[in-house]
């Protein structure tokens, strides 16, 4: 028989237990219904990069949207391992996000050891821009078409030489991509950043670089440069004059310099799902879309899982590419 105090005891405790599940499950209600209802942190890279610039342009029409201030930090350094850091250990609740690019896919690939795990610690939430390459020459250079800089590098001995941005950078690989695609190895001249590059390209020191479109862009303009082809499968509706790789003969051929964004592992699906509707209805704004089209960059709109599997996607491409090509940075 059960003693009487011990029925009242257990009733309370069922009673407390009760309570406590409905204010916790009211709780998360609120937090996600509410959120934002403070400021927005969103950390990303050096400033000026392409990846602050998007971060920016999206900052401002979130904080219109979301009536709270979306701020831009930027934490450069180690590969973005600095930032990535950050928002690793930020409090799971959305409020700092990470804005990042093809740059989170290839460090995985190219560094042998990472101080985090690109799949468990963070949480991949939107797809924001897509950037194609453009292989660029001198316009004074022999190489008129793809054709002739392929063949061209096949029968010299030494090889030509090709220029990007560090080893183990994104135009970097996507010069090893394309000489994969192509069957051919040149000489690797990594400089610090792409500006430096083009310069040498432009006084003819080096042979070529697989420049990020839109800083190429004035240059190819003004005929200061010669594009050979752009590395996106299609071509870029605003500017048709320049072919792409794909349509001279390497049909599958797409590669591209990407911005996103990422969260804290555990943030709530909800808030998950919130920020990534938020930011596709960003990218659909008319003057943010005129902004990035104006300069080859294209709006790219996901769902949070299509994201996530663009990313693992983007890992596995960049990881053969580095096997391949041999490259490794510690």
């Amino acid at each position: 028989m059960i003693h009487p105090n011990l029925r009242t005891f257990s009733s309370k405790v069922v009673l407390y237990l009760c309570c406590l599940f409905f204010s916790l499950t009211a709780f998360g209600q609120s937090t996600v219904t509410d959120y934002p209802n403070r400021t927005v942190k969103i950390i990303g890279p050096g400033a000026g990069s392409g990846t602050d610039i998007t971060a920016r342009i999206i900052a401002k029409y979130l904080t219109n949207l979301w009536k709270q201030p979306v701020i831009i930090e930027n934490k450069p350094g180690a590969g973005g391992s600095i930032g990535i850091h950050a928002v690793i250990n930020s409090p799971a609740d959305g409020y700092t996000l990470l804005a990042n690019s093809a740059t989170y896919a290839i460090n995985p690939a190219v560094y042998k050891k990472l101080p985090y795990d690109a799949v468990k610690s963070l949480a991949d939430v939107s797809l924001l821009t897509s950037t194609p390459y453009v292989l660029i020459t001198n316009p004074n250079s022999p190489y008129k078409t793809l054709i002739e800089l392929i063949q061209a590098s096949k029968k010299s001995s030494n090889g030509l030489t090709f220029g990007s941005a560090g080893v183990g950078s994104s135009t970097h690989l996507a010069a090893e991509y394309f000489h994969q695609v192509a069957g051919i190895t040149n000489a690797h001249i990594p400089y610090k950043s792409s500006p430096e590059v083009i310069q040498d390209v432009l006084a003819g020191r080096v042979d070529y670089f697989m420049a990020p479109f839109d800083t190429a862009l004035p240059y190819l303009n003004s005929g200061k440069l010669r594009s050979l082809g752009i590395t996106s499968k299609d071509k870029l509706s605003q500017f048709p004059q320049f072919q792409t790789i794909a349509e001279q003969g390497y049909a599958d051929f797409d590669i591209n310099f990407w911005v996103g964004i990422w969260a804290p592992i555990n943030v709530p699906q909800e808030i998950l799902r919130k920020i990534n509707l938020d930011m596709n209805k960003a990218m659909q704004d008319p003057e943010i879309r005129s902004t990035f089209e104006k300069s080859g960059i294209q709006i790219r709109e996901m769902t949070q899982p299509q994201f996530h599997q663009f990313v693992q996607n983007e890992m596995k491409k960049y990881l053969t590419i580095v096997k391949t090509a041999g490259i490794s940075v510690n």
